[in-house]
């Protein structure tokens, strides 16, 4: 009874710990120490230190050689006491009024707003006695913050950040958690894990800047040259001058530094290299988690653990950044250098989300008479919006059938685009969109723009069917379609893999020089064949160049039908006994696919490209499918398909898209894949791709190990 008033009274009487304008110092925990005789030491409550280092879940977790981040006031020194009643009773300085919308909760509020629940209540009388209901109008207090002009950053330093370091790597340097470093600069963004080199940051002092409790094993002796100053020594050592002070006071109790004066400095500590994206990956520890359970996971032995992280010596620690070399990322799934937990989604479903999914299709209603259905069956045979639509909405149908038997709740509202901008904008100008988890299309970068522009204030994503990329570089959109560069860099990864001294030739007309480029570059000695005109290959010599001796490559970059269908048959007749030619291409679109070119020499050629689907799987989508249809899937159906249970699945595991985004690896389907990676300039970009290649008449995918299911 008594520890549950105690618990009570801690959180009554905990202040919110602000984000903007707070100050801070360290505190290296020494033996003997608890959070109780740290927190009166600073005259903070235990709670606020607790709140200020997320890795600590408990008093207990607070052991010798922690570094903890302390809240403060301002110097100690100079700091009145206050009672804890003084301090729960600080008054606002004004009040705004909020309306409650659907789907907020009391914690949303209060991070909105940077103020406690109690802060909350106490205000709001009526949220002791009932829960938070949509249309409420609350009272929200505002508080006077810390002037920062009396910020005293004594216990910090100013950090640099280096080309390919991450969040978890700075962490990792300084042994806080990512939660301490994103306190310590409130400025960094909530929503995006970008750091640009050169950036400058907040870090704690590392030990031994402190005289608090220093043991004698982290100093030197130094008997101070002649001429030496504060700043060089400082600079010679790698300590701020203002540490060296504090760590031997006589220094101002003499004037200064002199010649012969025997000091004491940090030990230098032994550089162990770079510790960025090039050398190692991260791990941040989960709760719950046991060091044996880490071994196995991460594929590593206990010793080569704590060599690599010596804090783990004073205990493991939820929040904890540990590293581990870059070639142990076999077998893991690692997304911007950070290890992430293989997630199943579909046993991670959580049934009480309820989810709202809107498609914006451009189905052209407006153009089909469904009582002429000769005409309706030709114009979905020969119009590829309506058909690309119809398919991708019917394999959707089918996913949401496979959604409702796992008991996840979807209201779907379907809109007709009708491929016009103006009906777009007519749409989302008049619907809310409050209760809108996701919106799947539109087709059109124009429409897209639209869309994405009025939702990226509400923090809704939308996922495009068939953009990889948009001028305006949208923040909420996810492109579903892999860009040029990510496609190139798949299959130029894949033939330099293969390469053993293979005669490689490249044919690529003016509009594909990037592509060019990437070949060369990757195969420096390769071959330039010559094209006439860009519309055919001059024969002659393009037979001069191939060789008897080794296999030759053919790189083949056109978007041209009738080029694609000329070089193919060249290189078919070319493929003989003697003669061995194998055909690729960086750059896929339709043109491979016109009736022109023969599948039998693109078979004959092993041609092999990139691709961000694949035909649909035997699997169960396929049964479902013909099942309801009667017809077996084409590939918009199958995309329809894999979209909406990509994109549900991760809703109903986390009813947040832009979050769970963060913690899922690679997810594959019946025909898709998906890799979503945030570019810190615009949205979520897809980087997971196919290798297909032609065998038998039959198009088969190259087995790779970097596609790997999620479900």
């Amino acid at each position: 009874m008594k520890k549950s008033i105690a618990l009570l009274c801690l959180a009554l009487f905990a202040l919110v710990f602000q984000g903007f304008g707070q100050e801070y110092t360290t505190h290296t925990v020494a033996e003997g120490e608890s959070l109780q005789s740290i927190s009166r030491q600073y005259r903070v409550t235990p709670y606020r230190i607790l709140q200020a280092n997320k890795e600590i879940k408990t008093a207990a977790d607070v052991k010798a050689n922690t570094i903890l981040i302390i809240p403060t006031q301002g110097p100690l020194e100079t700091k009145t006491e206050q009672t804890e009643e003084e301090l729960q009773e600080e008054k606002p300085i004004g009040y705004t009024r909020h309306r409650v919308r659907k789907r907020e909760t009391l914690f949303g509020i209060t991070k909105q707003y940077e103020i406690t629940e109690e802060q909350l209540k106490r205000y709001n009388r009526q949220l002791y006695a009932e829960p938070l209901k949509k249309g409420m109008v609350l009272q929200i207090p505002k508080y006077a913050k810390p002037d920062p002009d009396d910020e005293r950053d004594l216990d910090f330093d100013t950090y640099t950040v280096a080309p390919k370091e991450t969040r978890w790597s700075i962490a990792h340097k300084f042994n806080i958690s990512v939660d301490s470093l994103v306190k310590l600069n409130p400025e960094l963004s909530s929503s995006v894990d970008y750091l640009a080199t050169g950036q400058s940051l907040k870090v704690p002092r590392p030990k031994g800047d402190s005289l608090k409790e220093q043991k004698v094993d982290l100093f030197v002796s130094y008997t101070v040259p002649p001429k030496k100053t504060l700043y060089s020594l400082g600079k010679e050592y790698g300590i701020p001058s203002d540490s060296i002070v504090k760590l031997n006071p006589e220094i101002m109790e003499l004037g200064g530094l002199k010649e012969g004066m025997v000091i004491r400095l940090p030990k230098e500590k032994l550089d162990a290299g770079a510790v960025n994206t090039d050398n190692f990956i991260f791990y941040e520890v989960k709760p719950k988690q046991n060091i044996f359970r880490l071994t196995q996971n991460l594929n590593i032995t206990r010793e080569e653990l704590f060599a690599l992280n010596p804090a783990l010596e004073n205990g493991l620690k939820a929040g904890m950044v540990l590293k581990l070399p870059k070639n142990k990322s076999n077998g893991l799934q690692v997304k911007n250098a950070l290890i992430l937990d293989k997630v199943n989604l579909v046993d991670s479903i959580n049934v009480d989300n309820t989810l709202k999914v809107v498609y914006m299709l451009p189905f052209r209603l407006d153009r089909i008479n469904l009582n002429d259905t000769k005409k309706t069956n030709n114009q979905i045979a020969t119009r590829n919006d309506i058909g690309l639509s119809l398919g991708f909405y019917s394999g959707a149908m089918v996913a949401l059938d496979s959604l409702k038997k796992m008991g996840v709740s979807v209201n779907v509202k379907a809109i007709d685009t009708e491929l016009s901008e103006a009906k777009v904008a007519q749409f989302v100008n008049g619907y809310d969109f409050n209760d809108v988890g996701a919106i799947i299309g539109p087709v059109g970068a124009k429409a897209l723009d639209v869309v994405a522009l009025k939702t990226s204030t509400l923090g809704i994503p939308v996922i495009s069917p068939t953009a990889s990329d948009s001028d305006l570089g949208h923040s909420n959109v996810f492109y579903s379609v892999p860009n040029n560069d990510v496609l190139r860099k798949k299959v130029l990864a894949h033939m330099k893999a293969e390469y053993k001294d293979q005669n490689v030739i490249i044919i690529a007309d003016a509009a594909h020089q990037k592509a060019y480029d990437s070949i060369i570059t990757a195969f420096p000695v390769a071959r330039i064949a010559k094209i006439i005109k860009d519309k055919s290959l001059h024969l002659v010599e393009f037979q001069r160049q191939l060789s008897k001796t080794k296999d030759n490559w053919v790189f083949l970059e056109t978007s041209q039908s009738s080029l694609i269908s000329s070089v193919s048959s060249i290189l078919n007749s070319s493929n003989t006994e003697d003669v061995k030619v194998k055909m690729i291409t960086t750059s896929y679109s339709n043109a491979f696919e016109n009736e022109s070119i023969s599948k039998t020499h693109l078979s004959n050629l092993r041609f092999t490209y990139p691709s961000f689907l694949k035909l649909p799987d035997e699997s169960a989508f396929t049964k479902q499918y013909e099942s309801r249809y009667g017809f077996a899937p084409n590939r918009y159906a199958a995309r329809g398909f894999d979209m909406t249970m990509d994109v549900l699945l991760k809703l109903a595991h986390k009813n947040n898209l832009f979050e769970t985004s963060k913690i899922i690896g690679v997810t594959e389907y019946s025909g898709s894949c998906f890799d979503y990676h945030k570019d810190w300039s615009s949205g979520y970009h897809n980087r997971a791709v196919y290798l297909m290649e032609y065998d038998s008449l039959q198009i088969k995918q190259i087995k790779s190990d970097d596609v790997a299911s999620n479900l």
